[in-house]
């Protein structure tokens, strides 16, 4: 597994409603970080880093189960 260098894609399992119906998060992100797995999504964390900020995610997600962390500091 991969460690992320400079994004954090994190999803609130508890909050998640997958199936019910949605995958939106799935179908929606342009750099396929997310992928459905059992019951729940998970991140794929070797293109983690090829987040592009776009918060596509973020809109779609009726739960508000997805969180974005810039793990750098803007202007350095």
């Amino acid at each position: 597994m991969a460690k992320s260098l400079f994004i954090q894609v994190v999803i609130d399992e508890a909050r998640c409603q997958v199936g019910q119906p949605c995958t939106e998060c799935v179908k929606l992100c342009p750099v396929n970080i997310f992928v459905a797995q059992g019951n729940g999504i998970r991140i794929m964390s070797e293109a983690e880093d090829e987040c592009t900020l776009c918060d596509l995610c973020l809109e779609a997600c009726p739960a508000e189960a997805i969180t974005i962390r810039k793990l750098y500091k803007e202007g350095h």
